[in-house]
């Protein structure tokens, strides 16, 4: 919304130790002067209820409707400070002066003063972010009848979504309903169960919200959250659905056991996996293949092919339940069985402890830790397991009957996209090098989240899981997929800017078609159209303004974030003729709590050093360092994410694409007769806020050390 007529104001909160640190005279007199904001006010404590009186009723009786409010950090006391119609703006006095500095001191005063100065020469540039409300779809598209599936569709179906269930097989069910028995889910953790899948199938197919294709596949998914047309085949029949959002739950595949070779597998019919011990122990009894003859001795490899470079270099975490559950089956039907169960590392998180502790007091199931090296094959067809490195510290020698390789899983999606979208950055979602083909949940603490917008990935085709972790993901997954259509249509961005209502607004007349807004675009956001103008679909948007960082045009901006805004603050400081002046950049989902959290805990932070929190480090201009070093700034900081394989960045690239961008900033220092190393690039987790105050002293004395900025002078 363009505001026709604006009137500026600036709220000054005393509390929380701001009065003591510097002179509110000061900080008025600068904005008077430096702000050209005459209408300035203070409380004792502006968050309080008779604060928060003062501070509306000031601003309706004067008709004010930009407010600067010069108090705490903008993360805290959001619902507070927000007052519809007007625009905001926070200034952090409380965590960046008032705990950090020398109370009183000439550096805090004009540390502050800057700080306001920054505040009012952004609100100036701003404007109110509106939402662009759309009429979407409301049925939310499961990809997969497994566990996951079913789940995702019956918790879907009780928020009063429409469900589209797509399954590829004939009947639903997936791998679970190719088990025997479950591990228990109930306390005390020591029965096995009936697999819950086949009461999950009656309750979908009983749903009349649910839409049932089995022998179905996904052709294609076009478009964008809340507008998807997906092309689904079944028996040979395409159709087109109309859809909100997806949940891809095409679950997992057993590891091909064929490479196991080493282990004895394809060399005796008596060495199989564990997916296979399902269907025997479903006949009854727990029988040779080779002959029929009840297995006496059964020997469980752990690990096979997991946790190994050379298969995979995962835990498949449902394995180890899984043997302590097929070791009671051999208990159960043949109590003159043994069964031997060889683990490199015995998982058995949370409540499966007490299933654990459970099956190692049954006599006739032994459990030690080892490598298996190999599974020695006789010619009268008898099995020998070979593993060194036990608790004894001695090779030994298990004779058996049958041997069962605990394989792994690998997600359906590692040779199939499955979900087929047509997006120019292809048509399956991002995954995990590291993983081999697991879903980029995008960071640690946003399950179900993939980098492509609306599409919410849950169960072990996110992250190998067992049947009762897939089912609590497939909840989180609905509530996503419904939190995405509830977002979309009202035109706010979704996790993790789910408050934001701007969007990107380019000026298109000025674009050159370089592609690197398409190429950098962490979500597959912006496509090209035949002549290869980029063009957005904006529901895919996430707002992390990487396509602002990347454009050398610098014609994409949002209401409260642009280019311009960020520039006008770095120009709004004071930058005296003597001393050291740095800008820092800060991310504001790790770098910009570290420093809230250094306040918290009163560390003293360099009083020569500006903080400017941008959305993500992927939206970082170089441009910003020119403003800063003409502007006669001494220093540079970036500040985010930590990247790479181990990435915290909420926006999966942006701190990658900073890095990146530093590393061309030689030639524009070159170019500016300045040295390289006033502008550095730095990793900062938000667990790092012990480390800043050593990590920001020792760059302000580098800076030193070099000298002055040339610029000053001019």
């Amino acid at each position: 919304m363009e505001m026709e007529e604006r009137k500026y104001g600036v709220y000054i909160c005393q509390g929380c130790g701001i009065a003591d640190a510097v002179k509110l005279e000061g900080l008025e007199k600068v904005t008077r002067k430096g702000g050209k904001i005459p209408h300035i006010k203070s409380h004792e404590i502006l968050c309080s209820p008779e604060g928060l009186e003062f501070l509306k009723n000031d601003a309706a009786a004067e008709g004010v409707n930009c407010l600067v409010i010069a108090a705490c950090s903008p993360r805290v006391k959001y619902e507070e400070f927000d007052i519809p119609g007007c625009l905001i703006e926070r200034v952090n006095l409380r965590e960046l002066v008032a705990w950090t500095q020398e109370p009183q001191h000439e550096e805090t005063q004009a540390l502050a003063e800057d700080y306001v100065l920054m505040g009012c020469a952004k609100i100036k540039k701003a404007d109110i972010p509106v939402g662009a409300p759309v009429e979407i779809e409301r049925a939310i598209l499961v990809i997969g009848g497994g566990v996951t599936g079913l789940t995702a569709a019956l918790e879907a179906a009780s928020l009063g979504q429409s469900v589209v269930l797509v399954e590829k097989e004939a009947e639903l069910g997936g791998l679970g309903a190719g088990l025997f028995q479950q591990t228990p889910r109930t306390y005390p953790y020591q029965n096995l169960e009936i697999p819950v899948v086949f009461s999950k199938i009656k309750e979908v197919l009983a749903n009349p919200k649910i839409k049932v294709l089995t022998n179905s596949e996904v052709v294609q998914t076009d478009g964008q959250p809340g507008l998807y047309d997906v092309t689904i085949k079944t028996n040979g029949k395409e159709d087109v659905y109309k859809i909100g959002a997806v949940i891809l739950a095409a679950g997992a595949k057993p590891y091909d056991a064929s490479k196991l070779g080493h282990l004895g597998y394809g060399q005796s019919d008596d060495v199989v996996t564990n997916w296979e011990l399902e269907k025997i122990a479903a006949e009854g009894k727990i029988l040779r293949p080779s002959n029929g003859k009840p297995a006496q001795k059964v020997v469980f490899i752990q690990c096979a092919g997991s946790v190994d470079p050379d298969h995979l270099p995962y835990c498949s975490a449902f394995c180890c339940g899984t043997s302590l559950k097929q070791a009671k089956y051999v208990r159960q039907m043949n109590p003159d069985s043994l069964a031997y169960i060889v683990y490199k590392n015995m998982r058995t998180p949370g409540q499966y402890e007490l299933f654990y502790k459970h099956t190692q007091n049954d006599p006739g199931i032994l459990l030690t830790k080892g490598d298996v090296t190999g599974v020695q094959v006789a010619d009268d067809g008898s099995l020998a397991v070979i593993a060194e490195n036990t608790l004894l510290g001695e090779k030994i020698k298990l004779e058996a009957d049958l041997v069962v390789l605990a394989t792994g899983l690998v997600p359906a999606t590692v040779d199939n996209p499955v979900i087929n979208l047509n997006y120019r950055q292809g048509p399956g979602l991002p995954d995990l090098e590291l993983y081999q083909g697991f879903a980029d949940s995008n960071f640690i603490c946003f399950q179900y989240e993939t980098r492509r917008t609306g599409v919410y990935a849950a169960g072990a085709v996110r992250q190998p899981m067992d049947m009762a972790a897939a089912m609590e993901d497939a909840a989180g997954a609905a509530l996503k997929a419904y939190q995405c259509l509830d977002h979309t249509a009202k035109g706010i961005a979704v996790h993790p800017r789910a408050w934001d209502l701007t969007f990107p607004d380019p000026f298109m007349q000025r674009c050159t078609s370089c592609k690197r807004c398409t190429e950098e675009c962490p979500f597959g956001a912006i496509e090209e159209d035949a002549k290869g103008t980029p063009f957005f679909k904006i529901n895919r948007c996430r707002r992390c303004s990487t396509c602002m960082g990347a454009c050398p045009e610098r014609i994409v901006n949002f209401k409260d974030f642009s280019v311009d805004i960020i520039g006008s603050m770095v120009k709004a400081m004071d930058v005296p003729e003597e001393g050291i002046r740095i800008v820092a950049f800060v991310c504001e989902n790790d770098a910009g709590p570290a420093i809230d959290a250094a306040a918290l805990h009163k560390l003293r932070l360099h009083p020569a050093v500006r903080f400017i929190p941008v959305r993500c480090l992927g939206s970082f201009n170089l441009v910003w360092i020119a403003d800063a070093l003409s502007r006669g700034i001494d220093g540079i900081m970036i500040m985010g994410c930590k990247y790479g394989d181990d990435y915290q960045c909420h926006f999966a690239k942006g701190s990658e694409l900073a890095n990146y961008r530093m590393e061309k900033l030689q030639e524009t220092l070159d170019r500016l007769a300045l040295e390289s190393e006033r502008a550095q690039f730095f990793e900062v987790a938000i667990s790092d806020f012990d480390k800043l105050p050593k990590l920001i002293d020792d760059f302000v004395a580098r800076v030193d050390e070099i000298g002055p900025n040339p610029y000053k002078e001019f």
